[in-house]
């Protein structure tokens, strides 16, 4: 698990002690330390979500099973964070004038996203949203408000984001145990 820290270790720019708080939770307090953090990563905090894997939470379980639990809780927290999300995306497509002002903007974040969101939701529809959301250590508060904007089932969104969820930490994992290997 030590060889995990090199790929999911952060600090959030004045947020060091929420990641801090993540990184030493511990018993069954501990998760929901987890689902608290997996929730604002999902609708307002700019980072990604794979530090709660270095969640040590001695729960007296195996290996296995303590990250099973971990990537659960987490999931459940991203997914009812990207729920919030989504239910503020619905409230901005009634509300023009926050659109049009990110339009607007210097970078056109709407637009973009927009576009990139409508190419995945058309394509591959939320499928391609979990499969979106299983790349590691990409941000993807952004694409949540995106595809929120565009769609409107609540469960189907719900669904994606915790496929998607679970889908992050496991490739994670994947990847950590690949890095351990070729060490």
């Amino acid at each position: 698990m030590d060889a995990l820290v090199p790929l999911v270790a952060f600090d959030l720019p004045g947020l060091e002690w929420l990641t801090r708080l993540v990184e030493t939770a511990t018993g069954w307090g501990g998760l929901a330390v987890i689902f608290v953090y997996s929730f604002l990563i999902a609708f307002a905090l700019p980072g990604v979500s794979e530090v709660v894997l270095l969640a040590p939470l001695d729960l007296g379980l195996s290996t296995e099973l303590r990250l099973a639990l971990i990537i659960f809780v987490s999931a459940l927290g991203k997914a009812a964070g990207s729920v919030f999300a989504f239910h503020i995306g619905q409230e901005a497509k009634e509300a023009g004038p926050i659109i049009k002002l990110l339009r607007r903007s210097r970078f056109d974040v709407i637009g973009w996203s927009e576009r990139r969101t409508v190419e995945v939701a058309q394509r591959w529809g939320y499928a391609g949203l979990a499969l979106a959301l299983s790349i590691p250590f990409f941000p993807d508060t952004l694409s949540i408000y995106a595809f929120a904007v565009l769609e409107e089932d609540y469960v189907r969104f719900a669904a994606a984001t915790f496929a998607g969820s679970v889908g992050r930490l496991l490739v994670t994992l994947g990847l950590s145990a690949g890095v351990l290997a070729v060490l």
